[in-house]
């Protein structure tokens, strides 16, 4: 397939065929995804292939937690998750849900079942000092699990890269024996999706990428005026309403 092609149509598969991905074509996918460039080259990842349906299984009662709130916090109107805005659900709330059993199924059901790991004695984190969630050591291990995906689709393979599983971190490590340095950065399922999606919903390039200072006009500070304005593209827009919360749609 052609690189835009293959950038284009990789999308958020979690129903699949059952069909496993064959050893050598997960190997060939880690061959190529491993080109991943991160903080100083270090390489510091691993990579657990998953096969033994009961720790899938236990994998996705490890999820079914964050799972549990993630949901909640859609319905009660909130990005979920967030760190900046606390969020109203409790945790007795969590605790006394049904647990969304359908949203963890493509982890205990995955043909193919990856759990990427970084370790990070090894990562350079610039922005540990900050008041904020940590973002920089992601660059150093999300290329690499992006570079998978984009290497199985072009392979006729999909996958999605699920997180809720990063929560229970440490039930993680003791299940497969990952010491207590290497953090869990994704649970992996791969195999032949039911459907390939070829048409995905993003985002315009106008309301990405910008001039210097331009976004703020956009998403302008707190209390900044919300006039109207036009952009050299025709677009016209109004401050804020392209912020707040997102409908929960699944990511596709």
């Amino acid at each position: 397939m052609e690189l835009y092609d293959v950038m284009r149509t990789t999308f958020a598969c979690r129903e699949f065929t059952g069909e496993p991905v064959p050893d050598e074509v997960l190997h060939r996918i880690v061959d190529n995804a491993r080109f991943a460039p991160s903080g100083g080259n270090r390489q510091g990842w691993r990579i657990i292939n998953v096969t033994e349906t009961g720790i899938k299984q236990r994998l996705a009662d490890l999820s079914l937690p964050t799972a549990s709130r993630y949901l909640l916090e859609v319905q009660a109107g909130e990005n979920p998750l967030n760190t900046i805005n606390p969020s109203s659900v409790t945790a007795e709330q969590v605790a006394g849900a049904e647990p969304p059993q359908w949203l963890v199924a493509h982890i205990r059901d995955a043909p193919t079942l990856l759990v990427i790991t970084v370790d990070m004695s090894l990562v350079a984190s610039m922005d540990k000092d900050l008041e904020r969630i940590g973002l920089v050591s992601g660059g150093s291990i999300y290329p690499l699990a992006w570079n998978i995906l984009l290497a199985a689709r072009n392979e006729g393979y999909g996958g999605t890269m699920t997180t809720w599983g990063v929560a229970a971190e440490p039930a993680v490590q003791a299940l497969l024996g990952i010491p207590s340095h290497w953090a869990i950065a994704a649970i992996m399922p791969l195999g032949k999706p039911v459907k390939q999606l070829t048409r995905l919903k993003r985002k315009p390039v106008e309301q990405i990428l910008f001039k210097d200072r331009r976004w703020l006009v956009l998403y302008p500070p707190q209390g900044a005026s919300n006039r109207t304005v036009s952009l050299p593209n025709r677009m016209t827009v109004s401050p804020g309403t392209l912020g707040g919360a997102y409908p929960f749609v699944p990511m596709d």
